[in-house]
């Protein structure tokens, strides 16, 4: 017979996960729409009110090319002050395990983080990245994969003298925008790679929804063949084809226990474009249609690992309403469907239900609960020919 049980078929599947946010960078990052630091710091506290333990607040990059970001220094001020401390302590938050990230693509993104530490404002842990195809690499970072190492192993020793973490990302795992794919084992090799010079953590990374599931799950099994900690490891999934739930099972099904998300599925390639001004970004768009860019919701990625019994440690419905919250704050309607649909309810949803049912079955002579005809037998008998051979 068929193993019914699917922990005894993906024993690697975890029963809790942590789930990072990254709405404040990543997601407005993409926004051609400048959102202002109060609204940022609205969204940073509630999330982290609602759950959010690995917050992702900012990029430290030169705020002319990413004019979203010129108020990186007031976000961060914020949530090293000490109202906010007190806030957590209310909220029965410990603020220690709260680790503030910001995105550092280049060493002068390494050192302004670095003074912003030494003013006690900085960030608790930094995010540098390659990806194994070059041609988006350069589009990234304008360097070769070569003199990015080694400006990456400068920065991560300049970062561990300073008290901060590093993550490393790996991307174009599974897919590039420019160039195409590259042979998955490149990706293993990058990440072990990242872990020889000192990063902290490894976010892989699917920035173009170029993942298929049979593909997630092969990678993440090869990953945790040779590197089995997963506490190293976070799964970073772009939703271009509305597959990217898929890959969120075949990462769990692996056994991935930690995620990125962001409000609304928002996210992508810098803007260059700003309320009203063109600005550098990180140049012409890899899309044709920008509407189709952007992360895995956080809003349904708790709602699915929620109604498979996965422990997270989000209030679920506090996160759904901050998603309707946010398309007030963008002036668009965003991608989650849970924001708008709410979750699966086990007591349904009986304010839909139809009058009459209980007077109907009275006048049948039908019991409560009753659902087959009284005179047939306790149990179908099915068909000869439709049976098992």
């Amino acid at each position: 017979m068929t193993e019914h049980d699917y922990r005894k078929i993906f024993p690697r599947m975890p029963k809790k996960v942590k789930i990072g946010d990254i709405t404040i960078r990543d997601g407005f990052q993409h926004l051609e729409k400048f959102i202002s630091t109060r609204a940022k710091i609205y969204y940073a506290e509630q999330l982290i009110f609602a759950g959010c333990r690995d917050i992702e607040v900012t990029n430290l990059a030169n705020p002319f090319l990413m004019p979203q970001f010129a108020d990186a220094e007031a976000v961060l001020a914020h949530l090293r002050s000490e109202g906010f401390k007190k806030r957590c302590a209310k909220k029965g938050v410990n603020y220690d395990d709260i680790c503030i990230t910001a995105v550092t693509i280049r060493e002068s993104g390494v050192d302004r983080a670095i003074a912003l530490k030494k003013k006690g404002v900085g960030p608790d842990r930094c995010l540098m990245m390659v990806s194994t195809e070059e041609e988006h690499h350069f589009a990234n970072s304008g360097t070769t994969l070569p003199e990015y190492w080694k400006e990456a192993e400068r920065c991560i020793k300049k970062c561990s003298d300073a008290g901060i973490k590093m993550c490393g990302t790996v991307s174009t795992i599974w897919g590039s925008p420019i160039a195409g794919a590259t042979d998955m084992k490149d990706a293993v090799e990058f990440t072990k790679r990242w872990l020889e010079i000192g990063a902290a953590d490894i976010e892989h990374a699917d920035h173009d929804g170029s993942a298929s599931a049979p593909d997630v799950y092969r990678y993440f099994s090869m990953i945790l063949d040779e590197i089995p900690n997963t506490d190293l490891h976070i799964a970073h999934f772009h939703e271009t084809k509305r597959v990217a739930s898929a890959s969120v099972l075949a990462a769990l099904q692996a056994g991935i226990t930690c995620f990125e998300a962001t409000i609304g599925g928002m996210g992508g390639q810098p803007s260059n474009f700003m309320d009203d001004s063109p600005v550098p970004g990180t140049g012409e768009y890899y899309y044709d249609d920008p509407r189709f860019v952007g992360l895995i919701c956080l809003e349904d990625l708790l709602v699915q690992v929620d109604e498979m019994g996965i422990e997270h440690g989000y209030d679920v419905d506090r996160i759904l309403w901050l998603g309707r919250q946010m398309e007030k704050t963008t002036g668009q309607r965003l991608r989650s469907e849970a924001a708008i649909n709410g979750r699966t309810l086990k007591e349904g949803h009986m304010k839909y239900a139809r009058p009459g049912l209980k007077a109907r079955k009275e006048r049948q002579g039908e019991d409560v609960g009753q659902s087959i005809p009284e005179e047939w037998g306790d149990k179908a008998v099915l068909p000869e020919k439709y049976r098992p051979a």
